[in-house]
């Protein structure tokens, strides 16, 4: 071994360092606000309230009527809420990259910017919007238009869902755009293919890692929510995150702690479907 190979070494070493000891803070909050949390959860979710024994009980709660309701109702409106993003997302995002906005940190900016508020006040906001003497229906009624009863329905908590998360779906959507070769578009229409078969052959599959990472991070919080459907659901509208949240108000943490891990559980299947078949669209397209 060289001289020059034995510093590069040491340079090496010294890197690695100097690298974990920056990661020390980061690995202490880590473990601080997630690892030593999820442990409580599982352990308090697999045990039981009086002898603190393994039993299954605070997980078999999922099967009580009122809560198999709340979750059916989580499903649903998680979907619509991230099918409506998506539908939204895809072509803004499209749109921007084939704008003739040089500065991607603009447009990013401009994405981000609503997120800058929090969000609890981004929800009162529409609640404000949308209640029976709202800003909306307010509106209405100066042009003597019908008021809309939207406030503490389904159609509220969707739109209130769709407003907190679009971001998350714009953003990944966005980012994988821009980075598509433009010569591999021009190729494409220099064999022959129109626009549809572009956008449906080269675009849609390409884009693909984009629209899977921004279902992930629309579905999971719309999924576990429980501050939007009770500011615009009110009390008639009961998700999964508000029957968790009750659990451990009235002092609950086994029973709250089994739902958490039924959604917990029901969150890493969806994430890993997706990702499979991200993998499998990604294969087929690299053996093209």
């Amino acid at each position: 071994m060289t001289t020059k190979s034995i510093r590069s070494t040491k340079n090496n070493s010294a890197f690695l360092l100097k690298t974990r000891w920056l990661s020390l803070p980061y690995s202490i909050w880590m473990i601080g606000f997630i690892v030593i949390p999820l442990i409580m959860i599982v352990y308090y979710g697999l045990t039981s309230r009086v002898d603190n024994l393994f039993t299954l009980d605070n997980i078999r709660l999922i099967m009580d009527p009122v809560n198999l309701r709340a979750m059916k109702l989580s499903l649903q409106l998680s979907l619509i809420s991230t099918l409506v993003c998506l539908l939204i997302a895809y072509p803004l995002a499209f749109i921007l990259t084939r704008s003739r906005i040089k500065s991607h940190i603009f447009i990013v900016m401009v994405l981000i910017l609503p997120m800058w508020m929090n969000s609890l006040l981004r929800t009162i906001a529409w609640q404000n919007l949308l209640e029976r003497n709202g800003l909306i229906n307010t509106i209405l009624n100066f042009f003597n238009l019908p008021s809309l009863e939207i406030i503490n329905t389904p159609t509220a908590i969707v739109l209130g869902m769709v407003y907190n998360f679009l971001p998350f779906m714009i953003l990944p959507i966005y980012n994988v755009l821009s980075k598509i070769d433009i010569d591999v578009i021009n190729a494409a229409k220099d064999l022959g293919a129109n626009n549809r078969q572009t956008f449906f052959k080269i675009t849609l599959p390409l884009s693909l890692p984009g629209i899977v990472s921004g279902i992930i991070m629309v579905f999971v919080p719309s999924l576990t929510t429980f501050v939007i459907s009770v500011l615009l659901g009110g009390s008639k509208v009961i998700l999964i995150g508000n029957v968790i949240e009750q659990q451990f108000r009235v002092g609950d943490w086994h029973g709250g702690s089994g739902l958490s891990l039924v959604l917990m559980i029901f969150i890493l299947l969806s994430m890993a479907i997706l990702s499979k078949y991200d993998n499998n669209k990604e294969s087929r397209g690299s053996g093209l």
